[in-house]
């Protein structure tokens, strides 16, 4: 069956970026020219989506006004004879259905994905975390739906290679290679936040997934997990029980957004990954290496 749909969970409350997130979502920080959330919901169009649902929290209406139409603002870009800015947020306002879903409480990314049980229905779907974005060729999500197709597994993990020093940051997989090439694995288990000693593998889910609806029926029986939270990785290790869930080791270059310190470095690599700012992010880089004698 067709991948329709993509959850992609906005609830938190970003403390990392406070004082900014005071009254600004987190995802609506922007990354060059756009804010955060368009690159996510962007991946999810690029890899065939045609319906996303935001699980979002209050205070966070600004996400869903930023993919409505702003028939005023057109209008006065109109009167100014500004073509180009119109086509810009007009195709904003069309990109995709947006549907959202209130987590009322944020008890976890389980929870969260349980959130969106009604919307999703009786059909597999994704899931796409906003502030983990990737530069690639090919969508994460699209190399994960074909993955799923050619090897015929219900649930697919999108991985990544880490430094064994850092598996205490990410939910770590195990399992065994389907291919030569060990890009994909038939999991055994997943584990959260594991000390390097403990950790099977150095591979890591940065927040890729796609799901079959089976996986409601298991959120909704775990008990909280690390943090007091209800954690999509014990769900997963659940799942994997049966033999039916598949990591996959996807192309591109992962950049965590969740905090001021990864986020500098997003903005420096996504800037120079775009070519209309490519020389100007490198003319600055230039300047500020003279200036600061790096």
């Amino acid at each position: 069956m067709k991948i329709r749909k993509a959850v992609i969970p906005v609830a938190g409350k970003g403390t990392r970026f406070l004082p900014a997130t005071k009254e600004i979502p987190k995802e609506m920080i922007p990354l060059v020219n756009k804010p955060m959330i368009h690159y996510a919901v962007e991946e999810a169009i690029l890899s065939g989506i045609e319906q996303v649902i935001l699980v979002t929290s209050t205070g966070k209406e600004s996400i869903e006004r930023y993919f409505d139409r702003n028939l005023e603002l057109e209008s006065f870009l109109r009167n100014q004879n500004k073509n180009k800015e119109i086509e810009q947020i007009k195709k904003i306002g069309e990109m995709v259905e947006i549907i959202t879903v209130k987590q009322k409480e944020q008890l976890g990314l389980g929870h969260a994905v349980l959130c969106a049980k009604n919307v999703v229905g009786n059909e597999p779907f994704a899931v796409i975390l906003g502030d983990d974005l990737v530069i690639s060729e090919e969508p994460v999500t699209k190399q994960l739906i074909e993955a799923r197709a050619k090897y015929q597994m219900k649930h697919i993990i999108g991985v990544m290679q880490v430094p064994k020093s850092e598996t205490s940051r990410y939910g770590i997989v195990d399992g065994e290679y389907l291919d030569p090439e060990k890009k994909n694995l038939k999991m055994s288990r997943m584990i959260e936040k594991p000390k390097p000693e403990n950790a099977p593998t150095n591979l890591a889910t940065p927040g890729r997934y796609i799901f079959e609806p089976e996986i409601f029926d298991i959120l909704e029986k775990i008990p909280r997990g690390v943090g007091g939270e209800y954690q999509l990785t014990d769900a997963i290790s659940i799942a994997a029980e049966s033999g039916n869930v598949m990591a996959h080791l996807f192309k591109g270059d992962r950049y965590d957004t969740g905090n001021v310190e990864s986020y500098l470095n997003a903005m420096i690599e996504f800037a120079l990954a775009n070519p209309e700012y490519k020389e100007t992010m490198m003319s600055i880089l230039r300047e500020k290496k003279v200036k600061y004698s790096l």
